[in-house]
Formats: structure tokens, sequence, C-alpha cells
């Protein structure tokens, strides 16, 4: 089977580099240039609470010559159709390209590739791109091997190829198979909303977020907000890292419910407290977010369906002033949400 990861930033570093030390041959393609020749020169690594590194093969996006049996898409969304347009001429009938973005990008992806060679799903672990070739591990070793990925088919269907790319998956961490792609996406939204969210806006670690009680109370607004629009859209959200996001949604919003909330958060994002979320980096890069995807996929579902999302309406409204201003600054804004 002839793979491929497309845009090794820091998850792809983490999943190229530990395929290519199982032994299962990876080709690396980026389209930054930068990036390939630090990989063609000194191969990839993977630092922090596991350290691999290894050799493969790393090419720039416009050189490509072969064909793919299977691709893991992990470009940014916004860059989606240029890429995908570029990679059409290396896919064949039976290809199949799964994409492991932030959002819930199938349907977009499918518009260009077709939705019989589109399946995707969501990564339950954070890392940190250091620098061209070299990316840290922020997770812990065991949030890897537990709960790494969870992808599935378009239709819900549990096909033999969605067994098979899980079967690769595997060689990473735990990896599932789910029949709710849209409750995994949705899920992984959450999840993405709060953390993500608070820490692109905050311009600190997960951590942080969780050592300041008004990070807290922030967190379970964005998560209430996100589960009721999810709701309205009849999608059930399916656990992550083992736990019922579910329980996260309020019910009366009295002080005492929403501080009932924050143990559940410690417990499950506290093994990724030295995570830093890609948007942030996107910030202190000085490159647009994917925020539009991400707390912007709840806002404009809430207006869509007549749900509230003030908290989430925020996150976005920060983030996009950094784009702007070009600036980053550290919990100074969590003021923003108590005006």
């Amino acid at each position: 089977m002839k793979i491929g990861i497309v845009g090794v930033g820091a998850i792809g570093t983490v999943l190229g580099t530990l395929l290519n030390s199982k032994g299962i041959e990876v080709d690396l393609i980026d389209g930054f240039k930068e990036n390939v020749i630090a990989m063609q020169k000194n191969g990839t690594e993977i630092r922090g609470s596991i350290q691999v590194k290894t050799h493969g093969h790393a090419y720039y996006l416009d050189d490509l010559t072969d064909k793919y049996d299977l691709l893991f898409l992990l470009t940014k969304q916004f860059d989606n159709k240029e890429v995908l347009n570029k990679l059409l001429p290396h896919l064949h009938s039976t290809s199949i390209i799964c994409t492991l973005q932030n959002g819930a990008p199938e349907e977009s992806v499918a518009e260009i590739i077709g939705k019989d060679r589109t399946i995707g799903g969501a990564v339950g672990f954070g890392a940190t791109w250091i620098k061209p070739g070299v990316t840290e591990l922020t997770s812990k070793k065991k949030a890897l091997e537990e709960f790494a990925f969870e992808i599935g088919e378009m239709n819900g269907e549990v096909t033999e190829r969605i067994k098979a790319v899980n079967a690769i998956l595997q060689n990473v961490g735990g990896s599932e198979v789910s029949n709710n792609l849209l409750g995994i996406r949705w899920s992984k939204i959450l999840m993405n909303a709060t953390f993500s969210g608070m820490s692109a806006a905050l311009g600190c670690t997960f951590g942080e977020v969780l050592d300041d009680p008004r990070g807290y109370w922030c967190l379970a607004h964005l998560a209430d907000e996100t589960i009721k629009v999810a709701y309205a859209q009849g999608i059930d959200l399916v656990k992550m890292q083992d736990q019922d996001l579910g329980l996260l949604e309020f019910n009366d919003r009295t002080p005492k419910e929403i501080l009932s909330k924050f143990p559940y958060f410690k417990k499950t994002w506290d093994q990724h407290r030295d995570t830093k979320a890609s948007m942030l980096q996107d910030l202190e890069k000085g490159r647009t977010t994917e925020i539009n995807y991400i707390n912007g996929v709840v806002s404009n579902k809430g207006k869509e369906y007549g749900i509230a999302t003030p908290y989430n309406d925020m996150v976005v409204k920060i983030v996009k002033a950094k784009e702007k201003n070009k600036e980053i600054k550290t919990l100074h804004y969590i003021d923003e949400f108590f005006k």
C-alpha cells in the first residue's frame, strides 16, 4: 500500500515518525519547502513524553509523481481546495483520503475528491511543532497509547477499508472505528472549542487554562454551548478519552451546577496540560488560524438553529483580533469574557 501524510506539522510529524519507525513506509508531503528540506536531510524527530527519531521519504507537494492508495490529510482546512486539487492527479479510483483535520471537513473534502474516497476522524493527543522535522509530544504517553484516533466512514458503515486504515493507525497509538463520524467530529469540536479556543484566546497552554478558576468558568460555558448546538442538529456526541461529554451540558445554569463541571475538565484534560493549541502556534508565527472551523462553526450553527453562543463568539472575536493585530498576549484577555 502506497501511503502518504499531507501536511507534516505537529501532528503529521508524530504520525509519520511513528509509522516509519514501525516499518510502515510513509511518504511525508508538505507545502513548506524548508520543512521538506530538513526532513530529507535529517529525518523526523519526536521529543517530549516519548523520544523517537527516524528517516522517511519527504516530498514537496508540487513535486509528487506517484499515485497513492491512502493519504492522511493534516493541512489547514482553508488550504483544502488548493491542496486537494493538487492531489487529484495522484489518486486512483479506490484511493482513500483520511482527513484528520480539525472541525468537520469531510463534506468539503468529498466535494472535491468524491464521497467514495473520503473518510475522516479525530486526533486525541496534542503536539507542538518545534522546528522543521521536529515536534514535541505534549500529551502524556498514556493518552497517545489509549486515545490517539477515532475514525469512521461518512455513511457510518464499518467497512473493510476503515478497518484496514484503523489497523495502520494502531501502530501509532490507540485507535477505534466508530459508526458515528459526525458524533466524533462534534465531540472533537467541543474539545477544541474549549481548550484550543481558550489556549489561542489567552496565549497559554491547556494547563494554564486549568490553573485559573475563571478559565474553568469559560470552559464550562463553551462546552454547554457546543453541546446544545450539536443536539439541535440531531447529532449524538460520542465518548472521548472514555468520558461522556454530554454530562457537561447545563440544565439550569446555576452557579452550583456550573461549578460542578470543573472536576470533569481537570480529570479529562490534565494529561494534556503541556499542550499549546495549534491555533496559538499559528498566531505566534503570524499565520491565519482555523478559528472559523472550530469555535466559528459553533457560532454559525448556533445562529442557524437559534442557540445563543456568547462564549464561543467571544473566542472568535479575540482570536480574529489577534490575527489582525499580530498580537500575542497572555491571560489578560480572560477579562473580556466577564465584561
